[in-house]
């Protein structure tokens, strides 16, 4: 059974989005089902998120890690890892 995901946004990114993903030959929703895949294949954002970050060479990273055999984690790795972290008392303030 396929669920819906309802996403506010306002017209002038819908709209910038809706043309870049045309010229790439996916529907808006297509290339939203694509990031959540790599998402869950990746074991989290499929890109890197942070200030002063070289997306072009963080993609590039992940290629070449790939390529050479480098392994993601699983969305179940990431979990008990962050489990692990937890019970270790990691992102507890005091």
């Amino acid at each position: 059974m396929a669920k819906t995901i309802q996403v506010r946004v306002n017209d002038e990114l819908k709209d910038s989005a809706d043309v870049l993903f045309t010229s790439l030959g996916l529907d808006t929703s297509t290339a939203v089902r694509m990031f959540l895949v790599a998402s869950t294949e990746s074991g989290g954002i499929p890109f890197a998120v942070g200030r002063g970050v070289d997306r072009d060479a963080a993609i590039m990273d992940a290629i070449t890690y790939r390529r050479t055999g480098g392994k993601f984690l699983t969305a179940e790795q990431s979990l008990a890892n962050m489990r692990t972290a937890m019970k270790a008392g990691a992102g507890v303030v005091s």
